[in-house]
């Protein structure tokens, strides 16, 4: 089972950016899905994240400018981050709790994380 994210990149202030995470293997269901981000010099953080009923929960500097969403017959999660300012620049990492198909053990996975940047 892994994570594989996509989508980051070098974008000006007020522009936007979509980001993708996959979870591909042998995986019997998905509960919460979510995006961090890391920006040099500080902790992770959460950004955003949805359960399996597609109930979400967003970091108060983010609300109204990001979106998360699923795809749960893909098992793909998404970001769609709008009016992106130079605070949102950081290394955005997908995270899943999952039951693999081999264990049936619920498990967090994290994914290899795509670097976000924005310009003043």
């Amino acid at each position: 089972v892994q994570l594989q994210a996509s989508g980051g990149g070098l974008v000006q202030a007020g522009g936007s950016l979509r980001l993708s995470c996959a979870a591909s293997g042998s995986i019997f269901s998905i509960n919460a899905m979510g995006w961090y981000r890391q920006a040099p010099g500080k902790q992770r953080e959460l950004v955003a994240i949805i359960n399996s009923g597609g109930r979400t929960n967003y970091a108060d500097s983010v609300k109204g400018r990001f979106t998360i969403s699923r795809d749960n017959a893909e098992n793909t999660v998404y970001l769609q981050m709008n009016s992106l300012k130079p605070d949102d620049t950081g290394v955005y990492y997908c995270n899943a709790d999952l039951l693999p198909v081999t264990t049936m053990h619920l498990r967090n996975y994290w994914g290899q994380g795509t670097q976000v940047t924005v310009s003043s």
